[in-house]
């Protein structure tokens, strides 16, 4: 029972802070880039960075299915780089987490750097700081609040992701199986004592990070 129970809340953890580490660096990034700049085309790109919040799950695992499978250009070259397909891999459960999970940071990110005011930053290049200085020493300490929330419920999103890893990377016990997977099969084989522990552990895990938002945003009020 032990050996059973742990190794799909082990892989959620990993999946899901692999998966948040990613999130942030690329959804500061481009909060960061699409906060202070505008161009043509600019509102189809936010909207496709934020198509993943809305979209059904399983469209979402359709699409990683078409990018990474044998048959696409993508899937064939890290087939040939790795002698191993990507799908039904832990692999492939990073990285439909961190796509459900990316347009929650991305969203924080850019209304974070948005919030701050623009006559700081131009004093800090003003008094000789470059552009990366003043990002590293400005910017990312303003934007901060908006970035740790961002980040919190990135990971949240990410722990409790199911249709997408579901299609994409399987439920392989020991492998792929993550705690939405588990609830879902101990639902199907009627181990409801089993299903209620993984249930309760999500719940936990949910409220928590949450609830550390919520107390980052009043400490910004």
């Amino acid at each position: 029972m032990y050996e059973q129970f742990w190794p799909p809340i082990q892989l959620s953890i990993i999946v899901a802070s692999i998966a948040t580490f990613f999130v942030v660096v690329f959804g500061t990034f481009l909060g960061k880039r699409l906060s202070s700049t505008n161009f043509r085309g600019k509102v189809f790109l936010d909207t496709a960075l934020m198509l993943p919040i809305v979209l059904p799950p399983s469209v979402i695992g359709f699409m990683l299915i078409v990018l990474f499978g044998q048959n696409s250009v993508i899937g064939s070259a890290i087939e040939v780089l790795f002698n191993q397909s990507i799908l039904f891999t832990s692999t492939a459960a990073v990285i439909a987490a961190s796509v459900v999970a990316f347009p929650l940071m991305y969203q924080s990110a850019k209304v974070g750097f948005r919030q701050i005011n623009r006559d700081i930053e131009q004093a800090a290049r003003i008094d000789g700081a470059n552009e990366l200085q003043v990002f590293g020493r400005v910017s990312l300490p303003l934007a901060k609040q908006a970035l740790v929330t961002g980040g919190l419920l990135s990971f949240t999103r990410a722990f409790g992701e199911f249709g997408a890893t579901l299609m994409f990377a399987g439920n392989i016990p020991g492998k792929t199986q993550t705690i939405p997977t588990a609830i879902y099969v101990a639902m199907e084989s009627g181990e409801m004592r089993t299903a209620w522990l993984y249930v309760g552990i999500s719940i936990f895990m949910s409220f928590l990070l949450l609830g550390l938002t919520y107390v980052i945003q009043s400490e910004s009020n």
